[in-house]
């Protein structure tokens, strides 16, 4: 049992002999710095150091007696006392290093290799929503993210899908692209193009290639994410004036105009 206290205390912040010197006086008190020694087995050259500490910490008393003694403090006092000093500076920290940390990141663009970890990253990023989350996804990334973004459904939180290849899937808002064939918009974009983006705060880019490694990027940049953001708000509604007014005339518009022509395909 003492073995399994030492080492509670000591993710507390406690040296071993400090331990060793508490639980002591807890057993024997009050007694003199040598007493305590013979008692722990903390060594004699190092016992008022260590009883020192002890004081430090607002663990042990002193006992004006000839020669002086020491006492523990009770140590349900002594665990609520230092709880709520753990609990201040967990509060102080947890807001001052965020800010830190924030001022740092904001800017930073991670890069990020193979479909799995790629994969990984939208789940999290997912999960990290607080309102809303924008999503571009095609059928076998949708399949992989599908019980984390229900999860979060239930949790209240609101998606806006643009789903390539997926009718069957319907994640929130839902709007399945339709004017053209999947594989003619992979052919156009070398790639399987899918965008998470939450809460205007965080976006990923990614391409999935049907030869070779996925990519991506995770970013808070604000002007990535509110490229990312009117890319897929532009999207869905140009599936939404193809279903109004058909693909005829979405066709017709740009077709026999090379400039639109060269847009719309990148070509």
């Amino acid at each position: 049992m003492e073995k399994k206290l030492i080492h509670q205390l000591e993710k507390l912040g406690f040296s071993t002999y400090e331990c060793r010197t508490y639980i002591g006086l807890l057993k024997h008190s009050p007694i003199t710095g040598y007493e305590v020694s013979k008692r722990t087995r903390v060594p004699r050259s190092m016992i008022y150091e260590v009883l020192g500490k002890l004081l430090d910490k607002g663990a042990i008393y002193t006992v004006p007696t000839e020669p002086v003694t020491y006492s523990p403090v009770n140590p349900v006092q002594l665990i609520e006392r230092m709880k709520q000093d753990f609990d201040e500076s967990f509060t102080f920290l947890s807001k001052e290093l965020a800010s830190i940390e924030s001022e740092q990141e904001v800017n930073t663009i991670w890069r990020i290799k193979s479909s799995d970890f790629v994969l990984e990253e939208m789940n999290s990023l997912i999960q990290r929503a607080h309102q809303e989350v924008l999503l571009s996804l095609w059928h076998e990334q949708a399949k992989v993210l599908q019980p984390t973004i229900k999860r979060q459904e239930e949790s209240g939180i609101e998606f806006f899908s643009l789903l390539f290849g997926a009718e069957q899937m319907q994640f929130g808002h839902t709007y399945h692209h339709n004017y053209m064939r999947p594989e003619v918009v992979s052919e156009r974009m070398d790639g399987y193009l899918t965008i998470a983006a939450r809460d205007h705060q965080e976006v990923i880019i990614a391409n999935f290639l049907d030869n070779g490694s996925a990519w991506a990027v995770k970013t808070e940049d604000p002007a990535l994410v509110l490229v990312a953001e009117e890319y897929i708000r532009h999207d869905i509604m140009i599936v939404e004036i193809t279903e109004k007014y058909g693909a005829e005339k979405l066709d017709q518009l740009w077709r026999k105009r090379p400039d639109l022509k060269r847009v719309v395909s990148g070509k």
